[in-house]
């Protein structure tokens, strides 16, 4: 009898000493559809790593930003695993606040070597990957074919601005409502900032120049904004300082847009028929250029990372890893349909004939992500990493004060020489406080 207590006993320490050595990974979060649809297949991680359970904290995006940049640089510990941009990944890995992806980098099975060149360069520093990308982007050309036949025009794969330009005349019927081109006029580093800035790295400008001299006073972002605002007022929808993605994306849908230059992931909403109206007659191409070896494409991606101060970096790894591995494309696409698989991450993707069937713009969406080039982004040397944005912590304030002079030109609230003038001056000032040349 006191043999048989003895092991009930046993046992028991035993069965609670698994309890106790289970851990909690809290990860944070962007509340969108990829990132939910991640947590709903959840149940194949908990499945392969029984020791390991999943706490989540899902933040709409600009909130997500403010409290996971709070965490990190407060070392409060509050997150095991960090959903970050592109952004964030150079500047934080560069103070120190990221730990680095050493063992999923030599993961055979994991083969790092598949992810995008370009989005991996992003997410590397010094040699080193401080994040593994979820879901990645750059921007495209989307177009309504039929408007294009009935003018007479045929959109090359890799247009120019004045091709762009002068098909957005041509085609715009504002009798009707149709507007040959929309492009993003809402001020914010993100926003209006994101296109403007892809857009003039096209037209040979720069935000600084190897000293972080602001540039707002050369003729590169005077021919850009003056190109941006002419043709917007010729050919652009009413009200356009105020739209934004979401807006743009509603007139596309509509059938009010016959261009629109914006992020490829629109490329899926824009051609699903239940949600647009001219989804049968939508086309893409490259983001434009000006003939000087650079596209006003952007890149982006949602990556997953683990603050440098993390206890929990070895399952935090192996959960990123599984989050972003080929095998969870699989299973996604196994689930939900291969329509939904992450876009714009790995390269077998790209190759894949069942995903190339799914999504008619694939081969143009990895185009245009291949030709952004977030180390060397401009046509002029430049002292900082980004394409869409500037790498340094300064970038967010600085970009969206930019972005309300731009607006506002565009509006005619003020002129494009004012905008340009505001925009050095208050550059100059911020960079001086902040700091630079470092």
């Amino acid at each position: 009898m006191k043999l048989k207590t003895l092991l009930l006993s046993a046992c028991s320490a035993l069965m609670f000493a698994g309890l106790a050595s289970a851990e909690t990974l809290t990860i944070a979060t962007v509340n969108n559809g990829d990132m939910v649809r991640m947590q709903k297949l959840t149940d194949d991680f908990k499945a392969k790593n029984p020791g390991i359970d999943l706490q989540w904290v899902t933040l709409e995006e600009n909130v997500l930003r403010q409290k996971v940049t709070t965490d990190i640089a407060t070392k409060a510990g509050q997150y095991d695993v960090l959903t970050i941009g592109t952004y964030e990944v150079p500047i934080w890995s560069k103070l120190g606040w990221l730990a680095s992806l050493d063992k999923l980098s030599a993961d055979k099975d994991y083969d790092v070597n598949d992810l995008l060149p370009a989005i991996r360069s992003g997410l590397t520093t010094d040699g080193k990957l401080y994040a593994a990308p979820f879901y990645g982007e750059s921007s495209m050309v989307m177009y309504r074919k039929d408007l294009f036949d009935k003018a007479g025009l045929k959109m090359p794969d890799a247009p120019t601005w004045d091709f762009v330009a002068d098909a957005a005349r041509k085609i715009t019927d504002k009798d009707h409502e149709v507007y040959g081109i929309c492009l993003r006029g809402k001020a914010g580093w993100g926003e209006n900032m994101a296109f403007l800035t892809a857009m003039s790295n096209s037209f040979g400008a720069r935000w600084f120049d190897e000293k972080w001299k602001a540039q707002f006073d050369q003729p590169e972002w005077k021919a850009t904004l003056d190109f941006y605002v002419k043709l917007m007022k010729d050919a652009g929808p009413p009200g356009a300082s105020s739209n934004g993605f979401n807006e743009n994306l509603a007139l596309f849908q509509s059938g009010k847009c016959g261009m629109w230059i914006d992020a490829t992931v629109a490329a899926s909403f824009v051609s699903d028929p239940k949600e647009s109206k001219v989804a049968d007659k939508v086309g893409f191409a490259l983001a434009p250029d000006k003939g000087l070896g650079k596209r006003g494409n952007w890149l982006w991606a949602w990556n997953l990372a683990i603050p440098a101060s993390s206890k929990k970096a070895e399952i935090a790894e192996k959960f990123i890893s599984w989050a972003t591995s080929k095998e969870y494309t699989s299973l996604v696409a196994q689930k939900e349909g291969w329509l939904n698989a992450p876009p714009g991450t790995r390269t077998s993707l790209y190759a894949n004939a069942d995903y190339q069937k799914a999504a008619s713009f694939a081969k143009m969406t990895l185009d245009s992500i291949n030709s952004a080039d977030p180390t060397h982004p401009t046509v002029k040397p430049v002292p900082y990493v980004g394409v869409q944005f500037v790498a340094i912590p300064e970038f967010q304030g600085i970009g969206t004060a930019v972005g309300q002079q731009f607006s506002a030109a565009l509006a005619g609230q003020i002129s494009v020489d004012q905008a340009l003038k505001a925009a050095q001056q208050l550059t100059e000032r911020e960079m001086k406080k902040a700091g630079y040349p470092k």
